[in-house]
C-alpha cells in the first residue's frame, strides 16, 4: 500500500522478506496515523518497510543486519500493540535504540487501573519501572538524568497506580520552589495560587496518568496532594507513595529533611537532574550530596538516564548532547 510522498532515506537494493502477524488492527496501530511509525524506522534503521495489509509488513533494502534489527523493533512495537500501549515516532526511535535488550516486557509496564498504561521505551527506563515496582527490594529510588527522560512521569504513574488500586491512602509530591523568596510575594493572589506556576509539571503528569476527573476527585478528597518541598518539614508519612521532584534544587539540609519523612508503608521516588540545579553558588545540591553518601545503603535503588534515554521531541535529545558538549568544552 502506497504511503504520502514523504522523502525517506536512500536505501539500498536488498532481498524482501515478509512479517506475517494474527491481528490488522494491531498492524495498523504499529504502522500509526499515514505511517508515520514504519517512515520513523524507515529513517533510524535505512530499511523500506510496506503494509500490503491483511496483517503483513514487508522489509527490503538496506544491510542484512538492518534489516535483522528492524524485524526485531517491528515484533516489539506489535506486542506493545498487543498490550494496547501507544506507539508513536518517538517509541519507535527509541525501539530503535534498544539493540537486543527488551523492555515490553510486564515488569516494565505500568498500568494505571481506569487510567493509562507506561511502558518503558529504553533499557535504563525498564530498570527504573523494575525499581518502582519491586517494593521487597527497595523502598527509596533515585531516578536521576537529564530533562526528558521520564523520571517523573513514571514515578507518578506508579504513584497514581497504586493509589487507584488502594494499595496506598495518599500520593504525595513534592519539588523546591526556587524562587519561593521575594519574587513568590508579587505573584498575585493566595499562598496556592502563587506555588501552583511551580507544580504546573507535576498535574500534568497527573493529568496523563489519572484524567482530570479522577484527579481532582482524590484532590478533593486528600489523597492526592501535591505542595512544595517545603511544606514537608515535620511531618511523618504514613502509607504514602512520595515523589520528590527536581530534586537538584533542594539543598542538603533539605534533602534530609525531606529523605528523613519516610513513614510506615511509604516508599519514595527522588527525582532530578544533578548538573542542572537553579540554587545559587553558595548552596550546594542537596540532590549531588545524598547520592553520594547513600551510596551501598541497602534498600535504596538508583537509576541513572543519558541523553540517549531522552523520550520526548526526537530534537531534545540533540539539544541536551549540544549543551553537554559544551559543557565538556568549558
Amino acid at each position: 500500500m502506497s504511503r504520502s510522498a514523504k522523502p525517506r532515506r536512500p536505501v539500498k537494493t536488498g532481498p524482501a522478506e515478509t512479517l506475517h502477524f494474527d491481528d490488522a488492527a494491531h498492524v495498523r496501530a504499529l504502522a500509526g496515523p499515514g505511517h508515520a511509525n514504519l517512515i520513523a524506522l524507515e529513517k533510524e534503521l535505512g530499511v523500506h518497510v510496506e503494509a500490503p495489509g491483511g496483517g503483513q509488513l514487508v522489509l527490503s533494502g538496506g544491510e542484512r543486519q538492518a534489516r535483522t534489527d528492524a524485524a526485531r523493533v517491528i515484533h516489539s512495537l506489535y506486542a506493545r500493540a498487543e498490550a494496547d500501549l501507544n506507539i508513536d515516532p518517538e517509541t519507535v526511535r527509541a525501539a530503535c535504540r534498544m539493540g537486543d535488550d527488551p523492555v515490553d516486557a510486564d515488569d516494565t509496564i505500568i498500568r494505571v487501573p481506569r487510567g493509562v498504561s507506561f511502558a518503558a521505551r529504553t533499557v535504563n527506563q525498564g530498570a527504573y519501572v523494575r525499581a518502582l515496582k519491586d517494593e521487597d527490594a527497595f523502598d527509596m529510588v533515585f531516578g536521576v538524568g537529564p530533562a526528558g527522560t521520564g523520571k517523573t512521569l513514571l514515578a507518578v504513574a506508579w504513584g497514581a497506580a497504586k493509589l487507584a488500586r488502594g494499595e496506598i491512602d495518599r500520593l504525595i509530591i513534592t519539588r523546591p520552589a526556587v524562587e519561593a523568596g521575594e519574587r513568590l510575594g508579587f505573584l498575585p493572589g493566595d499562598l496556592n495560587e502563587k506555588i501552583d506556576p511551580y507544580l504546573l509539571p507535576i498535574w500534568d503528569s497527573l493529568r496523563e496518568a489519572l484524567t482530570q476527573r479522577v484527579v481532582d476527585k482524590m484532590r478533593e478528597e486528600g489523597r492526592i496532594e501535591v505542595a512544595p518541598l517545603a511544606f514537608m518539614r515535620g511531618r511523618t508519612l504514613n502509607r504514602a507513595f512520595i515523589v520528590c521532584d527536581e530534586a537538584q534544587n533542594a539543598t542538603r539540609a533539605q534533602m534530609r529533611m525531606m529523605l528523613t519523612r519516610l513513614g510506615q508503608g511509604s516508599r519514595m521516588a527522588v527525582t532530578g537532574d544533578p548538573t542542572q540545579t537553579d540554587l545559587g553558588p553558595r548552596e550546594p545540591s542537596g540532590l549531588a550530596h545524598a547520592l553520594d553518601i547513600l551510596a551501598g545503603v541497602p534498600r535504596i535503588a538508583v537509576t541513572r538516564f543519558t541523553r540517549t534515554d531522552v523520550v520526548r521531541h526526537d530534537l531534545v535529545a540533540m539539544i541536551v548532547d549540544a549543551y553537554e558538549r559544551a559543557d565538556a568544552g568549558q
